[in-house]
């Protein structure tokens, strides 16, 4: 029988990405069957409560909590002090005399110089913050999800009126002056300006440009709603018009997620009017897939798209069901597109069609898979409420894996390994066991740049060692994964 321990830190304060690091290293202790480590906000409680903790009864939103459950007493407190000891390490880098120290304000940091604010605080915090950086003359990246639609859009409106760009929120990529922000990659300096409202498709266009040999100027994320009827495409318009004004850019190419009709038509018509020629990688029904439109922008540029790399494994193939688990939502959108044409019916969170909804619990996968096909996106805002993304931490989805490949129906999976700074130091890691000790077919978006920390090729050549079909292509994966279950892949 299991044993728990939740002890309270009064007026504790450490910042949520390290926390989830924390409550990760602790989760794989021996003797530790779950660990979280976290403000005691509302959020969180909630996240500790569902997770089963239960919680003492006094305590504050400004306390922190340390929330461990195990087998024996013994490797509670074991835990507990590795938690303490984890918590008090110091801060590198920085300096104890008052001139050193950071801001500790928007306005404040403005007044050093910088033209570009870049915000990762809870969701509901993220709009006081950008509003600020705005009225101190700067440009506002947003990585916060979490934020209401319209306080995005009375960002975006400010923005406009004072002639700056809001990027997001929920901007996960970014290239601004050569310098990556967020989840980015090592990349070279080119002619290509993109305007994403999408991240990990950014990523897949960004990572397929390097592999052409081809570097950017910029790229400007907008946010996964910009192109959306109630946002109309504010960011994306006023981005379009930046790069369009840029000398080191010599084509514009636009990536979206499915957008909205009527505002991919506006965004169309404004490119006309551009002196800067413009490409567009927007994914929907009978468009085509980010590769296709990738190799259509390098043709712009007279640049012939190389062989996309992949590594094929001897797995043999068998029927069963379509399984996709995915960190993007950008790659899980574009799969979807592809293989319903092929299979029909792909239930989802994020589904193409309201009654393809399927519900996901983050406590118990087993529970939550659909019957019939199923892709699943874990960056979704419903499942990173209280975690890490899970191109920072994949244990959610590791868990959702292993329940897939105990059902004896599954006959393919399909997932996405996302490379660069700001994600997994070696997202292969945990895959690896699964992949070797099941007969399963395994097909793997793989998604870095040649200059990643983490090794494209090396990262490649491990997991197919363990059996996986690997691409750099992610629509080339997933049609992979159909032919793996019988079926022809949709032809582009």
């Amino acid at each position: 029988m299991s044993v728990q321990r939740v002890e309270v830190r009064q007026g504790r304060y450490a910042d949520s990405v390290s926390l989830m690091l924390i409550s990760r290293e602790l989760s794989g202790t021996a003797g530790i069957e779950a660990a979280q480590v976290a403000m005691a906000t509302e959020l969180n409680v909630e996240v500790l409560t569902g997770m089963g903790f239960t919680m003492p009864p006094d305590y504050s939103a400004n306390d922190l909590l340390i929330a461990v459950r195990g087998a024996q007493e013994a490797a509670l407190a074991a835990a507990v002090t590795a938690a303490e000891q984890l918590l008090s390490k110091p801060a590198t880098g920085g300096s104890s005399s008052s001139e050193q120290r950071p801001p500790r304000t928007i306005g404040v940091a403005a007044r050093t110089g910088t033209g570009l604010a870049v915000i990762s605080v809870p969701g509901k915090h993220a709009f006081t913050e950008a509003m600020d950086a705005l009225e101190s003359d700067c440009d506002v990246m947003i990585f916060s999800d979490n934020v209401s639609l319209a306080q995005e859009i009375a960002l975006k409106d400010a923005a406009a009126a004072t002639g700056r760009l809001v990027m997001g929120p929920d901007c996960g990529t970014a290239v601004v002056g050569g310098i990556g922000l967020g989840f980015s990659h090592s990349l070279d300096v080119g002619p290509v300006g993109l305007v994403t409202a999408s991240g990990t498709g950014a990523q897949q266009v960004l990572c397929l440009l390097d592999a052409a040999g081809i570097g950017v100027s910029a790229a400007l994320g907008v946010g996964g709603r910009d192109l959306s009827t109630a946002v109309a495409g504010r960011s994306t318009l006023a981005a379009m018009t930046i790069l369009d004004g840029d000398p080191g850019t010599e084509l514009i190419l636009v990536v979206s997620k499915p957008p909205a009709d009527a505002i991919a038509e506006q965004v169309r018509e404004h490119a006309r009017a551009l002196r800067t020629p413009v490409r567009f990688a927007l994914l929907g029904q009978g468009e085509t897939d980010l590769t296709a439109a990738t190799e259509r922008a390098l043709d712009a540029l007279g640049v012939t798209a190389p062989s996309w790399p992949s590594w094929i494994s001897d797995r043999p193939p068998r029927p069963g069901l379509f399984r996709g688990l995915f960190c993007g939502g950008t790659l899980c959108d574009e799969a979807m597109l592809i293989a319903t044409g092929v299979l029909g019916e792909i239930r989802s969170n994020i589904p193409l069609r309201p009654d393809w909804t399927m519900d996901v619990s983050p406590h118990d996968p087993a529970r939550s898979h659909a019957g019939g096909h199923w892709m699943i996106d874990f960056g979704d805002d419903a499942l990173t409420q209280g975690r890490a993304h899970p191109m920072i931490d994949p244990s959610l989805r590791t868990e959702h894996l292993k329940a897939a490949l105990e059902d004896a129906s599954t006959g393919v999976v399909l997932l996405d390994v996302v490379l660069g700074h700001g994600a997994h130091p070696d997202p292969a890691a945990e895959l690896l066991p699964l992949i070797a000790r099941t007969e399963i077919p395994f097909v793997i978006s793989l998604i870095g740049a040649r200059q990643d920390p983490q090794d494209l090729h090396g990262t490649a050549e491990r997991l197919h060692a363990a059996g996986a079909s690997v691409f750099t292509s992610n629509a080339a994966a997933t049609r992979h994964a159909l032919g793996v279950l019988g079926q022809a892949g949709q032809q582009r």
